[in-house]
């Protein structure tokens, strides 16, 4: 059988032992499908991922410990998928900005040899990338007001509905630039070469093997130094305004967008739990506290650059596109 026909085909994860690609492998070898995971093991901690999908899958689970940088690896990882997720990537902007040059090599660079990989199949598999709000900026223009401990949006429409994806792009701090230039590549895949690829803009998820830091996993970040009894920064004062979506929710996602393919290639969509699902930094520190009796030491630091004091996404979109909504709140 071709690739990109039938189920017969491998699952290929770039980015496959981090937090979202350890979830994903486990959800389809669950299935019984063949999964390759493909990740270069640099955060810290993923190796735990390896090793329990290894323990709970056994040799059904192919891993290739390489480099999307590295173009003949990505062509041989994906010669007989049917379906691709494309997470791995540079995740902080705290990192882009000290080393622009890495960010856009990982970022940009790697997801166009995934693509092009992608292209010289006689039956190209479907994409699925994962991009970021970041691609819409601080957005400046939204007014914003206090309300207890979270800022919301003045406008009615956005505080009922969220960001949706007519916001105009605003590629703000290397990260944002290299993420958004993919996300850009991605779509136009679709366009130029009629590859099945679908981008979700994704907000703040959370769930099971996040290993958070604090420029990455914002909410595990917050549990873990709570659990540890450490002290805990926050940039800004607090009440930044996220959705967050549990990973679970968001796999449910990914398993509809390959499903509705030929109907929403070529489109990007607002990942997240939506205005139902929301949650300031300070108010999630209340909630920790509540659930858990601890709460960390906080120290407060200046705002960093690229940091949104709103977002949240509309995903109304993809409800209309696939039917999906998320089922698994705050608390």
């Amino acid at each position: 059988m071709k690739p990109g026909l039938g189920r017969e085909g491998t699952v290929v994860i770039f980015g496959g032992a981090g937090f979202i690609g350890s979830n994903v492998a486990d959800h389809y070898l669950q299935e019984g499908r063949a999964v390759r995971v493909f990740d270069n093991v640099s955060r810290p901690g993923v190796e735990k991922n390896l090793r329990w999908l290894r323990e709970r899958h056994g040799e059904r689970l192919r891993i290739d410990v390489a480099d999307t940088r590295d173009l003949l690896a990505v062509r041989r990882a994906v010669r007989d998928a049917t379906e691709v997720f494309h997470f791995a990537a540079q995740v902080a902007v705290t990192h882009s900005l000290q080393s622009p040059l890495h960010d856009f090599d990982v970022n940009a660079r790697g997801t166009l040899h995934v693509l092009e990989a992608l292209r010289e199949l006689e039956t190209p598999a479907q994409l699925v990338f994962t991009s970021t709000n970041k691609v819409y900026g601080g957005l400046k223009g939204l007014e914003l007001a206090v309300r207890g401990q979270r800022y919301a949006p003045m406008d009615e429409r956005t505080l009922a509905h969220g960001i949706s994806e007519a916001c105009p792009l605003d590629f703000e701090s290397p990260y944002g630039c290299s993420k958004g230039a993919a996300d850009q590549y991605v779509l136009d895949y679709a366009r130029s070469f009629g590859l099945p690829t679908v981008v979700f803009r994704m907000s703040c998820i959370y769930g099971p093997r996040q290993f958070g830091t604090e420029d990455q996993g914002w909410v595990a970040h917050f549990l873990l130094r709570a659990l540890e009894g450490e002290p805990l920064t926050l940039y800004g004062d607090g009440m930044q305004v996220r959705d967050i979506l549990f990973v679970e929710d968001l796999v449910r996602a990914f398993r509809l967008a390959h499903q509705a393919m030929p109907r929403i290639r070529g489109r990007a969509f607002n990942i997240g739990g939506g205005p139902g699902q929301t949650v300031s930094l300070l108010e999630l520190l209340a909630l920790i506290r509540r659930r858990t009796g601890r709460a960390p030491r906080i120290d407060f630091e200046d705002w960093r650059t690229g940091d949104q004091r709103y977002y949240v996404s509309d995903t109304r979109a993809f409800t209309r596109a696939t039917g999906w909504m998320p089922r698994v709140g705050v608390e």
